[in-house]
């Protein structure tokens, strides 16, 4: 599992030009699921998003949570952070977890954040028009298989 964290003023996603999801002032996720997945994929990267200290406390240095400030999620599902680009220019995605077991982890995961933080989702599947205003910008990449 991998997710691509953007800490953000504010993101929103639209389907077939309508919002479906939107926050100010939290972090814009992009997930991607591969074949090995487990909840305990899920379980630590929720545990390491919702403590992640890159928000400024009053002294102007990253030392915030998202729990800390309040803010929100906007999760957006993702099969393309597993690309694989080594052969060729056409990128091969055989490593991306199959839709219908990824939608079920997708869901898990979105569901245990909402416990922690207030989360945004869009539609698993669509084509989607995502708009992220990247604060800082601090973009993290966290790989569950990386621990």
């Amino acid at each position: 599992m991998k997710v691509v964290i953007q800490r953000s003023k504010k993101s929103s996603v639209k389907v077939a030009n309508q919002i479906v999801g939107q926050i100010d002032n939290g972090l814009a996720i992009l997930v991607g699921f591969t074949t090995n997945d487990t909840e305990s994929d899920i379980e630590y990267l929720v545990k390491k998003i919702i403590n992640l200290r890159i928000f400024d406390d009053e002294n102007g240095i990253m030392n915030k949570s998202i729990l800390d400030t309040s803010g929100s999620i906007l999760s957006i599902s993702q099969f393309t952070l597993y690309a694989n680009t080594k052969k060729g220019n056409r990128p091969s995605y055989i490593d991306a977890l199959s839709g219908d077991k990824a939608v079920i982890l997708y869901q898990k995961f979105n569901e245990k954040l909402n416990t922690y933080v207030h989360t945004e989702t869009g539609i698993f599947g669509a084509e989607m028009l995502v708009s992220i205003e990247n604060d800082g910008p601090i973009t993290i990449i966290i790989d569950s298989q990386n621990r």
